[in-house]
């Protein structure tokens, strides 16, 4: 059996995005996500840095590096990309080791 993947994009707003612009940017993108094969779990958290995360957990590696190629050719990609300070963002691709849910 594959392990489960967590894919972790983390990166900063470009200069003049709202916060409350970008979660709604990016809840345009939970139909594309939901449809996936292999989709387990997103969240969506914000640092009191400014820092935010994108936290996708997939069913495999397969599945994620896919649908990773896949996100940016969507509608919504460009608009996205545009909303995310430049050379800020940063993803990775891990296997879940272990989880704990309440």
């Amino acid at each position: 059996m594959d392990k489960h993947v967590a894919e972790i994009v983390t990166f900063h707003l470009a200069e003049g995005v709202k916060t409350a612009d970008f979660v709604a940017l990016m809840q345009r993108t939970e139909g594309f996500v939901r449809a996936q094969s292999g989709f387990l779990h997103r969240q969506l958290t914000q640092g009191a840095d400014g820092s935010w995360t994108d936290y996708v957990v997939w069913q495999d590696m397969a599945t994620a590096q896919e649908v990773a190629q896949s996100f940016m050719t969507q509608e919504f990609s460009a608009e996205v990309m545009a909303a995310i300070a430049p050379d800020t963002a940063k993803m990775r691709h891990e296997e879940v080791l272990w989880s704990m849910a309440s």
